[in-house]
């Protein structure tokens, strides 16, 4: 079960790049593990680090002015192949929420499978927030899952999002896929014994 998610206002950090897709993300080079630990130490590892391993300053996630549970990305984020591992590396360093103006379905899904909530807005609002982030640092955005909307508090500016309702429902409870079942085994139970058995 993981934490349940009903409201969240945060800093962000924006990356105004299109077309992130996943290997730019995660590296294939860090397919090879199967757990989902240390994959947000490789988030955007080609992008954070040179080829001798040091910190790129020039790359936002390097750069201490920017910080929050919040990524804002250009259009098309999460391109590319199916790898679960880049969700996996987005929640492992710490964000709750990824907001951009489109996101490639598979790259969404498995957000979604791992409490990682992606956010859809208009290329209007994405812009706005951008320029909000790269104005002031600190600005804020606050999303609230139970009414899906999203807000720039810098100003004011509110877009609703859409989520499926079954994925609603499990962010906010904290439920995954096996808690959902787990959670509605009564039910499940109950209605199979209304079903006739057929062999």
């Amino acid at each position: 079960m993981k934490d349940k998610f009903q409201t969240l206002t945060s800093t962000c950090i924006p990356i105004h790049r299109e077309n992130i897709d996943t290997d730019q993300i995660i590296p294939a080079r860090f397919l090879k593990a199967t757990s989902r630990k240390g994959f947000g130490e490789n988030l955007f590892r080609d992008w954070r680090y040179d080829n001798n391993g040091n910190p790129i300053k020039s790359f936002v996630l390097n750069d201490s002015q920017y910080h929050g549970s919040i990524l804002v990305a250009g259009k098309n984020f999460g391109s590319g192949s199916s790898r679960e591992h880049a969700a996996w590396a987005v929640a492992g360093y710490g964000f709750k929420v990824v907001i951009s103006s489109f996101f490639a379905d598979i790259f969404k899904n498995n957000a979604l499978n791992n409490c990682l909530l992606p956010v859809v807005v208009s290329e209007k609002f994405l812009s706005e927030l951008f320029s909000s982030i790269e104005t002031d640092h600190d600005t804020t955005v606050t999303v609230n899952l139970i009414k899906q909307t999203v807000t720039n508090n810098a100003t004011n500016q509110t877009e609703c999002f859409d989520i499926s309702p079954y994925k609603k429902d499990c962010l906010l409870n904290g439920f995954d896929d096996i808690d959902f079942l787990i959670n509605n085994l009564d039910k499940i139970k109950e209605w199979e014994q209304t079903r006739p058995l057929i062999y």
